[in-house]
């Protein structure tokens, strides 16, 4: 057999089980979804499964990894505007975000006990507080920036306001609706980063 045809049977095979360990872990949570589980669920060996993955986290791992890759970003979502229009614009494609991943996320945290999924779940935190400083870099660039906090302390509010945790606990728990979560977490962004005013309001928004 080619080595390409190879490859491209073995990138098939994991493309199979990450798409099969999606529901599996939201359905049962990481802790009883077993090695075995997943490969049944795939249609795979369990021998394969450890061959492709090696650990129930490196699994875990590929399915949030594939669901950014399958519905990417797109950046900072800031584009053009004054400071506040780009701040909303922000916070509504980060909402839309973290309200599609947190089924997945939800999984991550409930498995931080042990020491990969802690290891994967502290890294998740890094790469979403890196993207909001990203986004505060640009927004400081705007007219009307607050001087009175440090980029290290608004990006830490940002992350916080817009983490998984605050969707749990407003959206999952408290019954609001994203949008809710959305506009909350944009007036109290746009009052302590751009203090003289608002010019924009978060639009529609479809998780």
């Amino acid at each position: 057999m080619a080595i390409g045809t190879r490859s491209a049977r073995a990138e098939a095979t994991r493309r199979r089980i990450v798409d099969a360990a999606r529901p599996l872990f939201v359905e049962l949570g990481y802790r009883d979804t077993t090695m075995s589980a997943l490969a049944r669920a795939a249609g795979v060996a369990v021998q394969t499964l450890y061959l492709s993955f090696g650990s129930k986290a490196a699994v875990l791992e590929a399915a949030l990894a594939a669901d950014a890759e399958d519905h990417p970003s797109g950046g900072t979502g800031l584009a053009g505007g004054d400071g506040p229009t780009a701040l909303l614009r922000h916070v509504e494609v980060t909402a839309v975000e973290v309200a599609r991943r947190h089924p997945l996320d939800a999984v991550l945290r409930g498995a931080a006990a042990e020491p990969d999924p802690a290891e994967l779940l502290a890294r998740a935190r890094r790469a979403a507080l890196a993207g909001h400083a990203r986004a505060v870099d640009e927004l400081a660039e705007r007219p009307g920036f607050t001087g009175h906090m440090s980029l290290q302390r608004v990006t830490e509010s940002m992350a916080a306001l817009l983490s998984p945790e605050t969707f749990g606990l407003l959206v999952v728990a408290h019954g609001w609706t994203v949008q809710d979560w959305a506009e909350w977490a944009g007036r109290h962004l746009v009052a302590d980063l751009f203090p003289t005013g608002l010019s924009g309001s978060p639009g529609t928004l479809d998780p």
